[in-house]
This record gives C-alpha cells, structure tokens and sequence, in this order.
C-alpha cells in the first residue's frame, strides 16, 4: 500500500505496489488501484459489458466479464430524464433494501454517486443511476433498455455481491476500454503522485501560496470561481498549517472520455495539537497547454 508521510519538516514516500495483470494486457485508465480497492468495475458501453477486476497481492486480474443493459438512448448523460448512462467515474454508495423495491430492479440494486462533481461543473444533472438486476420473469435485456441505469442478468448480479463496498468500489464507464501491453503509465503514475505530495505538503506547511498553485483557473467550488474560492483563505486564519498530514489507500484513474483528466482519491489524515481529523479527498487534475497538472474541481467522499 502506497503511503506518503507529511509533516513540516520532511516528506517520505514508500514504495508503490508492483500492479500488473496475470494476461490480456492493462487497462491505461487505471493507472494506481490501492491494496484497499479490492475490485474495479468497467462497463464498457461499446460492447455492452460489465467487466470485473480484482486486486490481490498487488495483482489487478480480470475476474469476470457480464453481459449489461444500458440507457435506451445509449451512453452520454447530461440532463435529468435523457435516457441515457452516464459516462464517468462513479462510487458505489449503498445495497438499497429490495425488499422497498420493485421487483423489475432483481435481486439487487447499487446506487452511483452520478452526478459527480466534475458532472455539476460540466452542468449534468439527474440522479438515481444505480447498477441493479432485472425482473425474474425479464431474463437478458435488450442492449439498449434501460432509463439509465446499468442492468446486468441476476444470476451475473449474485457473483458480485460480495466484491461491492459502499463507496470504496469504483465503477468506470467508458464507451471503449483501451488495453496496453505494458503494467501501465509509470511516468503517469509517479507524476500524478508527485502531484498529490506537494498538495498535500503546502496543507502540511501552511504554504498558501504553494495550496494556491495547485489549482486551475478553471477551478470552482461552492459555486465559487477561482478566485472568490482563493479569497476565503487570504481572511484572517483562513488558511493554517498542521503538525502532519498523511495521503494513504491513493488511486488514480484516467476519466473517461475527457482528454487528460484525472481523478485522485485519497484518505488525508491531518493532526494538530489538539486533533486528528479524517477525510476522503477527490482531486481532479487536469493537464494544462503548459504540460502542468493543476486541479480543476475537488470534493470530499
């Protein structure tokens, strides 16, 4: 498991697990999966597939690949009631109670957390994207036939139910995945890293200037621009150092569909004198026309 150590007077990094695949190549968009994530899911819309990788001992293996169902009219969402499944990084937040639901939803049902917040920032709406099953008299939909959702057959449902963690399991959807024949994107990888440390260092550190750096014009938060947002912490103890900061369980995917968007997410540990406080980080990072990763939207979960 990767961990970087943060305090103000130093930084460690330990070293990244070897991830690579027993065959079949890798998949780019996962460039980091933590010892943490045991499992990745895919849907690839293209081929109308649901496929599984698991993560042991620092191996990612593709464990299964399932027939799935998407939106009617295809994949793309952006506004509420299109039909269509979304196309992003999403988590897995909860196993609803079937026992409350129709029985069209099968034996179970998994809400995404759609609409991210880089989906709010582009201006996508709409909700209730959920991966579930299908009517027990429905049997294998049509490839097209859902209002959104992603519907796999029941009996494909029931060998997932034990790989799914409430929002710790991702679930990519992209219209194609694209396979290398190499582990991955080293150069990538430790880039996107090196990102993550000195965000997290300039937090350590009190380093405003450094925190500020870090983020695109672009960025917006709490219907903030950029520099609204920045203007909070030029405020009288807007912006204060810790005694140490931790970055652990890091995964990093490439986002689908967007050219050169990424997605960081990570647990921060930060201590004061007083206090240790917990918290799930998202960063999205973005490469600008310089060749700079600088973070365009941020949340929390």
């Amino acid at each position: 498991m990767l961990r970087f150590s943060f305090t103000v007077l130093a930084i460690v990094a330990f070293a990244t697990p070897d991830l690579s695949f027993a065959e079949g190549g890798y998949p780019t968009s996962l460039i980091r999966i933590p010892e943490s994530v045991k499992t990745v899911f895919v849907a690839e819309t293209s081929t109308s597939t649901f496929h599984q990788f698991d993560n042991s001992g620092g191996s990612l293996v593709l464990a299964n690949s399932f027939y799935m169902s998407i939106g009617q009219s295809g994949p793309g969402k952006q506004r509420s009631g299109d039909k269509r499944t979304p196309l992003g990084l999403y988590f897995v937040t909860e196993q609803l109670d079937m026992s409350k639901l129709h029985e069209k939803y099968g034996v179970a049902a998994y809400p995404l957390d759609y609409p991210n917040v880089w989906d709010q920032q582009a201006g996508r709406d709409g909700d209730g994207i959920w991966v579930h099953g299908v009517h027990p008299e429905g049997g294998r939909r049509p490839e097209r036939d859902t209002d959104g959702c992603i519907a796999l057959p029941n009996e494909d449902l029931k060998l997932l139910q034990g790989s799914i963690e409430d929002n710790v399991t991702p679930v990519l959807v992209t219209q194609q995945l694209d396979w290398s024949d190499n582990r991955g994107d080293a150069p990538l990888m430790l880039e996107l890293e090196s990102a993550v440390s000195q965000w997290a260092s300039s937090k350590a550190n009190g380093d405003l200037h450094a925190y500020l750096s870090s983020y695109d014009a672009d960025f917006r938060r709490w219907g903030m621009s950029n520099a609204e947002w920045s203007a909070l912490f030029l405020q009288p103890n807007g912006f204060r150092g810790y005694q140490s900061a931790q970055v652990e369980d890091l995964l990093l995917i490439a986002y689908p569909e967007e050219e050169d968007l990424y997605l960081s997410r990570f647990r921060l540990t930060v201590s004061t004198a007083h206090e240790q406080i917990d918290s799930i980080v998202r960063l999205y990072w973005r490469r600008e026309e310089s060749g700079a990763l600088k973070i365009v939207a941020e949340d929390v979960g």
